[in-house]
């Protein structure tokens, strides 16, 4: 399992699974705010599996 989510892809996932998981607490209210794990842990790990499902990687290492 190599990393195939580039540093700017990572920042931005961050950034969307953390309002989702705000909007739990704030606004709406909804429990559908929880799927912002899925973002905020493949941002962490630096691994997509649907990524890999679809041929992307945004890392700039090469393999």
């Amino acid at each position: 399992m190599g990393k195939n989510v580039g540093n700017v892809d990572r920042i931005l996932r961050v950034v969307v699974g953390l309002v989702l998981i705000a909007l739990v607490f704030v606004g709406p209210q909804t429990p559908w705010g929880w799927i912002g794990i899925v973002p905020l842990a493949t941002a962490l790990v630096g691994f997509c599996p649907a990524y890999r499902l679809i041929g992307i990687n945004t890392c700039g290492l090469k393999r």
